[in-house]
């Protein structure tokens, strides 16, 4: 039902954080990339760049659509679809932490769900 997807971080420029970790870790692919946030695949694991004012950090749990929408019903939560057409919604958990549940379709992965 859940599978881990990606840990986002805000980042000042999201360019810069690309270019940074694409030098830093060679062979790391962007597989998404504008403005305001960047998703790359480093070596199998995926790695999010936001900026303050339209993600928190978070991690990310890759749902299929119908958890999607049963999980929000339970958590009394508002599905917001992305700019990329994936769609999803954070909840808050302890210690201040974001976790993003989210569904991909068939971006960014093989395993779509």
């Amino acid at each position: 039902m859940f599978q881990f997807d990606h840990a986002a971080q805000i980042v000042p420029d999201i360019a810069e954080a690309v270019e940074w970790y694409q030098t830093t870790l060679p062979g790391a692919t962007v597989l998404y990339q504008d403005a305001t946030w960047a998703l790359l695949d480093a070596h199998g694991v995926k790695l999010a760049f936001v900026v303050r004012d339209q993600h928190p950090d978070h991690l990310a749990w890759r749902v299929s659509l119908e958890s999607l929408e049963l999980l929000a019903v339970q958590h009394k939560q508002i599905i917001v679809t992305h700019r990329d057409g994936t769609r999803g919604f954070y909840l808050d958990a302890p210690g201040g932490t974001a976790v993003e549940i989210i569904w991909m379709g068939d971006r960014y992965t093989k395993n779509s769900g």
